[in-house]
């Protein structure tokens, strides 16, 4: 029996060994770096080439010539060719490769919107070689009577396009800003061409001679940098621009001017960089006291020491690939982490990503095309991701915020597990102020106080109540409390404040009585009497509740708490988790106490009554220290049971992750995140893996807990043993 029982334990702390290393396995990708590596290069036609883009699958690399020609570059080393303009050279040009969408501005002023798709063609169920899908649409007639257009910015929806254009004028090369506004109509047939609706003369509302553009996606919103670094925040309001805001970036520099300039996925962070290298990223907030969003300092990265020459933002999140001489920096803007960065065999001068995020595309000044295969599965997670504060777009300040889903793919997740740390000591603390006084003082008096008729009445009852499912106790906080509390939480206060008041007085009063009077009650019926007063009085209280309620709170408590305490009150929250929760653990804990509380010899009791102690005295100074081992072994595992509790936190409270002590208001845990979350998860992912490690942060809570617990338990079990 003894090896099967060390066989048996062997294999338990190997099973949860197991565990462990299992969870660590799906952890670890999360905190690995990226893998960037040279998949292949390919010569093009020689030519001026202004910049490079990437399909979706990374197979089929292009580039736009001066001349006006798309040149793809497959892998066999064949080039195909696209004309766009006829021939006639390029001025301008803006390509917006979440839109699929190119801009070509010609030297006679006009612009060519020019559609680039792909697609892949299957041969007998196998996948074959990626087919490009050129759509040249009519020129654009800006209405531009003279000057040429060097530089172009659009955004496009299935209602309207903006276009904004630099457009050089005079000899002395200076530049006027205009907008244009199309729009098209819904009809029968489907929808109209894009019509010129309005034109926006923009140059009055900056300062300087303007260098550099961009839109956001939804067209609300021109940012231009003009050459002394200034850049402007002109916004739509209504059917007009205006200036909203004016931004140095790099005004302590010397020079300020800007080298680059774009948008980041989601159109609500700016990317810039100046002349030496530095990177600076302002993103959109309203800044506290004010009412409209202004771009706001979030992020500065290390400067890379030379002139940035392309800035190429991720299709799929907040990357972004950085190109400087040499250099080549892969950097998330969330997390303010350098992804990768290395020294090139080449000087790039264009740099392209796909949308899968995993092809990189480099240009070099010898018309190769360098593609890269990029592996970085996690670029959101990281430690400062996970613990530490990060300021997120529309956000004031940096924070500690859970948000891992949202309604579009620009949305930023927001992964940090200290509000998912705090929901759970916070409900695993009120649980335990509710239910270590109820448990620990009912197994005092069980044990040496009730008698032996009413103890196996009793125990037996607190012992089956730990078999209650713990999604039947969330269902009856959710449905039945939460809403019953709500309109009587003064009744509560006056029951918890009155109820322990009057037993200790009533205690008080009953040693104080003559013995000849106590002992018409015998020992250990005292329950008897004093049970229906306490039950009488804690209805009493319920019922006042609303007058108390009136008198002291206006007769609305849930709006007094608001106005004073600026906190509101969630009907679903820590209170109807301490109840519900510690309505779970108390068994636990009560049944534990007990069995420690009797299993103290009597001999201690008989000799501690024989010396005059009475039974009060023997229980506080001579069994409880005795047992005072047991009695913490009983609160740790209580402990454990509450912070791994999962349905009733899930089902009880609004499951908000939120940082804040307020007992009216909900909080979520770890445990009841991984269950909220899961489903949401896909396999391999950054939130699948993130569940990992909340579980693995849960396993170790545990476990350090268990550890201080064991340690403890030990020294009170040395202090207090008896021979």
């Amino acid at each position: 029996m003894t090896r099967l029982i060390s066989i048996g334990g062997i294999g338990i702390i190997a099973a949860v060994l197991g565990i462990l290393a299992f969870i660590a396995w799906q952890v670890i990708p999360l905190f690995s770096q990226p893998d960037f590596e040279e998949q292949s290069n390919r010569p093009l036609p020689a030519a001026d080439y202004l910049f490079v883009g990437l399909d979706e699958w990374g197979e089929l690399p292009f580039a736009l010539d001066r001349n006006g020609e798309l040149v793809f570059s497959r892998l066999d080393g064949q080039v195909d060719r696209q004309p766009l303009t006829g021939g006639a050279e390029v001025a301008s040009f803006v390509y917006r490769p979440k839109q699929k969408k190119l801009l070509i501005g010609l030297e006679d002023r006009s612009v060519i919107p020019v559609r680039i798709d792909f697609e892949r063609e299957f041969i007998d169920g196998k996948a074959g070689q990626v087919k490009p899908l050129v759509e040249i649409s009519d020129p654009l007639d800006l209405g531009l009577e003279d000057g040429k257009i060097t530089g172009l910015a659009f955004a496009e929806s299935d209602e309207a396009r903006i276009i904004a254009a630099l457009v050089e004028v005079g000899d002395d090369g200076h530049h006027e800003l205009k907008a244009y506004r199309f729009s098209r109509k819904k009809t029968l047939l489907g929808t109209s061409d894009f019509t010129l609706a309005d034109t926006y003369a923009l140059g009055e509302l900056i300062s300087g001679d303007p260098e550099k553009l961009a839109v956001s996606g939804r067209g609300d919103m021109v940012i231009v940098a003009n050459s002394d670094g200034q850049v402007f925040y002109l916004h739509l309001e209504g059917e007009q621009f205006a200036l909203r805001q004016t931004i140095e970036p790099f005004a302590d520099q010397d020079p300020p001017q800007l080298a680059t300039l774009d948008f980041l996925i989601g159109d609500a962070t700016l990317a810039m960089t100046d002349t030496a290298g530095l990177n600076r990223n302002f993103s959109l907030f309203i800044p506290e006291g004010g009412e409209q969003r202004l771009f706001g300092l979030t992020k500065e990265f290390p400067s890379l020491g030379t002139r940035p020459t392309d800035l190429a933002p991720s299709l799929r999140n907040k990357s972004f690939m950085l190109i400087a001489g040499k250099i080549a920096s892969l950097r998330h803007n969330t997390t303010n982490a350098i992804r990768w960065e290395g020294e090139l065999d080449f000087e790039p001068t264009q740099v392209a990503l796909n949308q899968k995020h995993n092809r990189v595309a480099f240009l070099d000044g010898a018309n190769k095309i360098h593609l890269y295969e990029l592996d970085d599965p996690h670029p959101e997670a990281g430690w400062q991701a996970y613990f530490g504060k990060i300021w997120y777009e529309d956000s004031p300040a940096p924070d500690f915020t859970w948000q891992s889903t949202g309604g579009s793919d620009a949305f930023e997740p927001k992964l940090s597990l200290v509000p998912l740390i705090f929901g759970t000591l916070k409900g695993t603390l009120y649980a335990m102020l509710f239910a270590i006084p109820i448990a620990i003082l009912a197994a005092i008096y069980t044990s040496q106080f009730l008698s032996a008729r009413y103890k196996a009445i009793v125990k037996p009852t607190m012992e089956i109540m730990a078999s209650l499912p713990s999604v039947v106790l969330g269902f009856l906080g959710a449905l039945w409390l939460a809403p019953l509390i709500e309109h009587r939480t003064p009744s509560l206060a006056l029951m918890v404040a009155v109820i322990p008041t009057v037993s200790f007085l009533i205690g008080w009063w009953w040693s104080r009585l003559p013995i000849p009077v106590r002992r018409r009650i015998p020992p250990g019926r005292e329950f008897l009497v004093f049970a229906p007063i306490l039950i009488l009085l804690g209805m009493a209280c319920w019922h006042i509740g609303p007058v108390f309620e009136k008198m002291f709170f206006g007769g609305d408590f849930t709006q007094w708490w608001y106005e004073s305490a600026g906190r509101r009150y969630e009907q679903r929250n820590c209170l109807i988790i301490g109840i519900m929760m510690g309505f779970a653990v108390i068994p636990i804990i009560f049944t534990i106490t007990e069995d420690a509380l009797s299993s103290v010899p009597e001999s201690l009791r008989s000799a501690s009554l024989a010396l005059g102690g009475s039974r009060w005295q023997t229980a506080w100074r001579i069994v409880l220290p005795t047992a005072s081992a047991g009695i913490f072994s009983a609160v740790m595992i209580g402990l454990g049971r509450a912070i791994g509790e999962t349905m009733i936190v899930t089902m009880a409270t609004g499951n908000t992750p939120i940082m804040e002590l307020n007992i009216f208001s909900g909080m979520r845990t770890l445990s009841a995140n991984i269950a909220t979350e899961l489903p949401e998860a896909p396999e391999g992912g950054t939130l699948y893996r993130t569940l990992f490690l909340g579980a693995m942060v849960l396993f170790l809570l545990t476990f350090f807990l268990n550890t201080i617990a064991e340690v403890m338990r030990q020294h009170l079990r040395e202090k207090y043993k008896t021979v």
